[in-house]
């Protein structure tokens, strides 16, 4: 599946840069004409046509753009998948004993909207897990904040501990690092299952 993906993508890119290529081709040639004979109607049209060409180019980038925004939120909920699938056996060996895992709780708070991409729980302890195709620091500070706001945002958990999560496939610089630095469980998705990367002298933070 994660390889079904990857080809996927490569393949959405290949048949717009196919199609760019064929609409620059045919600008060129609009134009390109021969100069003899050229009259204000042959202009005019000229501009019509380059007019009609670069429009269908915007179309072209905006189909592309809405695509590789659909395939970005399938590999979300791969990841997110992939992740959740082994979180419970995963906290387990960390001794943090839950029983039953929920995908995307959203809830609003003091104006803002939050959504937690999986919740895990025992009634006592809380792991929430932010998950992203690509983690970058940006996403790693935008999640503790969000930690902080955890019990405030969903009182339920008000007397339980909270630990946190970021799961991904691919890292944006140190941001894996930075994430350890500040508390949180790191978990890569790899192959069909994930796995948590974090050093063996690790203390998770709790919220």
């Amino acid at each position: 599946m994660y390889n079904l993906l990857i080809e996927f993508n490569k393949l959405l890119i290949i048949s717009f840069l196919f199609e760019l290529l064929l609409i620059y081709r045919n600008i060129m040639e609009t134009l390109m004409p021969d100069i003899e004979g050229l009259t204000f109607e042959k202009v005019w049209y000229l501009m019509q046509e380059t007019d009609r060409q670069m429009k269908e180019t915007d179309r072209q980038i905006r189909n592309l753009n809405k695509k590789m925004s659909e395939s970005e939120n399938r590999w979300g909920k791969f990841v997110e998948s992939l992740v959740e699938g082994s979180l419970i056996k995963l906290l387990k060996k960390k001794n943090i004993i839950v029983y039953s895992t929920y995908q995307r709780r959203k809830v609003s708070y003091n104006g803002r909207q939050y959504e937690f991409d999986i919740i895990a729980e025992n009634g006592n302890e809380v792991v929430a897990v932010e998950v992203k195709t690509t983690l970058k620091p940006d996403d790693v500070k935008e999640f503790i904040q969000e930690l902080k706001d955890f019990k405030k945002a969903l009182p339920k958990y008000a007397d339980n501990t909270i630990y946190g999560a970021v799961g991904f496939i691919n890292v944006d610089g140190a941001s894996d690092k930075m994430a350890e630095k500040n508390g949180l469980f790191v978990i890569k998705a790899t192959g069909d299952s994930a796995k948590i990367i974090n050093e063996k002298a690790f203390k998770p933070k709790t919220w």
